[in-house]
This record gives C-alpha cells, structure tokens and sequence, in this order.
C-alpha cells in the first residue's frame, strides 16, 4: 500500500476554487440562496486555510452589483466578464490555466456555471461543480444543468467531499479548524 493518492481526488496542490457570480441581484432570485452563499464561504475559508488559489467571478459587476459583501471580503481576486461562460474572458481564463483542477461553485447552475464548465472542460481543463454550493432560480433548471454536466464529464461533488479530499488525512494542522466549517 502507497501514501500516494488516486489521481481523482481533489488535492491542495492540484485545485483552485472559482466562486462563479454570487451577487445580491442574483441571490434575490436563487432557490436556496442562504444555503448556496453559506456554503460557498465554507469552500473559501478551507481553500484560504489550505493555501489553494481563490476566484471570483462577476456577471456586469456596473449592472448587477459586485460579489455579495460576505464572499467578496474574503475573495480580493475577482474577474468581471460579459459572456456567461468565464471560459470565454481572458484574464479569467489566464488565471484558470494556471493549473490543478477547478473547482466551481456559485450562480446560476443552468447558465455561467453550466457555461463555464463545458468551456472549461473543452479547453482539456479539469472540472468539479460543487452541488450543494450551486444554485438557480428554479430547483428543475439546477437538476437539469446537473444531468448536462455529468453527460458531459464534469465531476460532480459536495462541500463534504472537496473539503476533506482537500485535507487528504486527519492529522494536518488545519484538519480541526477545517472541520468546524462543517460543524
């Protein structure tokens, strides 16, 4: 037996974490909004924790609002963009080839982060799409955009499972001021 994990988990030197266009106009519309703006932190906080690059995205940041105050205090490195797909903008894009696997979450499933993960995905990029850390408007849109992305490869996890693949064991340092985020 090898300390040497399989090459699909979610490692700390191998993955960074986009928070796709979590702003207040849009939370006012998403199911669940509490859920998905809470759960997105607890993915922050870790990656900050854990040394793993942290981005933001920002659908017409002029027309829409910035990122919602509790994220954006916590994400400096923020990217505003006009087509839906961050894919498509590149200084994000720059950004995301930087390497490792990447690990989305954020508003709305159906759209930017659908979007966005299918542009990734075929430019030959590494994708997770954080379930229980995505949202839209309506619970069928999200389930749909779900269906597509496993269709099309794109890993589907839970916080649960990024966050404790990103620890990798229970004896390092962060282990316990990680697991209270889950607490």
């Amino acid at each position: 037996m090898t300390d040497t994990a399989p090459p699909d988990w979610l490692l700390t030197a191998d993955s960074r974490l986009v928070i796709i266009d979590v702003q207040d106009r849009l939370l006012a519309a998403i199911d669940e909004a509490t859920r998905v703006v809470a759960n997105c932190e607890k993915l922050v906080r870790a990656a900050q924790r854990l040394g793993i690059p942290v981005a933001a995205t920002e659908q017409n940041p002029a027309g829409i609002g910035p990122t919602t105050a509790p994220l954006a205090a916590l994400v400096p490195l923020r990217f505003a963009k006009v087509h839906f797909s961050a894919a498509r903008e590149a200084d994000f894009l720059a950004w995301a080839a930087g390497g490792g696997t990447l690990v989305l979450a954020g508003t709305e499933a159906h759209v930017c982060v659908l979007q966005t993960a299918l542009g990734l995905r075929a430019l030959g990029l590494r994708v997770a799409v954080v379930l229980d850390a995505t949202g839209s408007r309506q619970a069928g849109s999200r389930e749909a955009a779900f269906d597509r992305l496993r269709a099309h490869g794109v890993e589907l996890v839970t916080v649960e499972m990024v966050l404790f693949e990103w620890l990798e064991r229970y004896d390092r340092p962060e282990f316990k001021e990680v697991l209270r985020l889950i607490k």
